[in-house]
């Protein structure tokens, strides 16, 4: 895939697509991730028209880096047979100008329309792409991975990788709450100390960069049509996922980035709640109202965090949520409403969101802003961890 996350502009994006399309190779889809308009200086995706001009002969997909949008040009679009007459799908939004032209970009599961169109990797190229990552993040220092969207092919292909001695880490697996009790009732063929299945995973919103993450107020820049985000799930949806996992003696990672997911995710765990058990850990929990921050420690809901994000997401931070910067990633409150650093309050990378690196985190974390950055642009400083307190987060209790 053609990397994107150097780009400092549309046009040196463009340019960059352009030059991987005209380049000799398979001629089939092109492919492109890491994509951040949030940090260009037009703050916008390329155009329907501009992603046709550079790639006018073969159909083209770009991710943005969070994997919650997805631009295509016309030829993906066609393949994927997505026309102006196409209905949004349910959790996603093709999005379209104010004429109803399409401009190419596609919102959360709308995203999955074009994606299932592009060809599987092979068996092989699965097997190599995993041992390549869990390669690297050894390389970094981590020990142990939690994977939050498992494939029913990554237990055994993890397995195989224990058995000829390349598991460099211990893995967790959370497949899709859906496909949870069919990859459990398998599990018994690759399962072992350091590959288990951990609980089920799901996507109660989407992102700050995307406007997608479900807020209590609305964005300084919203998408018309989506002012507050998107809510991918209801309350009760959520607390139903929980009981899924119940069932299998699992608990539920529920991705929820906006403070209006979760409140969500804390009132289904308040629904679910049963004692002497952590039933939910919730995923990235990037903007927190103080009026939900006591309830984890109270629910014993893990707040499993990457502050990492906080560096990546500056700009999209101040532009869209400047009203409510102060609510980013509340740790010091976190902490001092009982989740202990490595028991209710987790840290991890995010990879491959951004780069497996725990000393972003740990800059964000106790600096709370970019290394080179003034201390006065450090957003909620007050949050501020220490040094220990941040690290001893990348080490949490176990509590499959």
């Amino acid at each position: 895939m053609v990397a994107l996350d150097q780009c400092r502009s549309l046009d040196e994006c463009l340019d960059r697509l352009a030059r991987a399309a005209s380049s000799e190779g398979d001629p089939g889809w092109l492919l492109a991730r890491a994509v951040r308009p949030e940090s260009w200086p037009e703050h916008r995706w390329p155009t329907l028209a501009e992603l046709d001009r550079v790639c006018p002969d073969r159909p083209l997909a770009i991710w943005c880096f969070d994997h919650h949008a997805l631009g295509a040009n016309s030829r993906a679009l066609s393949i994927a047979q997505i026309g102006a007459e196409t209905p949004d799908p349910a959790g996603g939004v093709i999005e379209r100008d104010r004429e109803g032209h399409l401009t190419g970009l596609l919102l959360e599961s709308a995203t999955r329309l074009v994606w299932s169109c592009v060809p599987e990797p092979t068996d092989g190229q699965r097997r190599e792409h995993v041992r390549l990552a869990l390669a690297d993040l050894s390389a970094k220092g981590f020990v142990e991975v939690h994977d939050m969207l498992s494939h029913e092919w990554l237990g055994p292909v993890l397995a195989d990788l224990r058995r000829s001695g390349d598991l460099r880490c211990a893995v967790w697996l959370y497949p899709l709450v859906e496909s949870l009790p069919r990859i459990a009732s398998e599990r018994s063929k690759w399962e072992s100390d350091e590959v288990m299945l951990a609980g089920g995973k799901v996507f109660t919103d989407g992102t700050i960069n995307s406007r997608t993450a479900s807020v209590l107020l609305p964005y300084a820049d919203p998408i018309p049509s989506h002012p507050r985000g998107t809510a991918l799930m209801t309350v009760d949806e959520i607390a139903d996922a929980v009981r899924v996992c119940q069932v299998h003696g699992l608990h539920l990672a529920a991705h929820a980035i906006g403070d209006a997911a979760v409140r969500a995710c804390l009132d289904a765990a308040e629904q679910t709640a049963t004692q002497g058990r952590v039933w939910l850990r919730i995923e990235h929990a990037e903007l927190i109202d103080g009026a939900d921050v006591p309830r984890f420690a109270k629910l014993g809901v893990v707040a499993s965090v990457q502050p990492c994000h906080l560096l990546a997401d500056i700009e999209a931070l101040h532009r869209l949520l400047p009203h409510r910067l102060e609510r980013v990633l509340p740790l010091r409150e976190l902490v001092d409403a009982g989740c202990r650093p490595g028991e209710l309050l987790w840290f991890g990378s995010d990879t491959p969101i951004v780069r497996p690196d725990a000393e972003d985190s740990v800059q964000a974390a106790v600096h709370r802003r970019r290394v080179g950055m003034d201390a006065t642009e450090a957003i909620a400083p007050g949050q501020a961890l220490t040094e220990a307190e941040a690290m001893a987060c990348f080490a949490p209790t176990r509590t499959r």
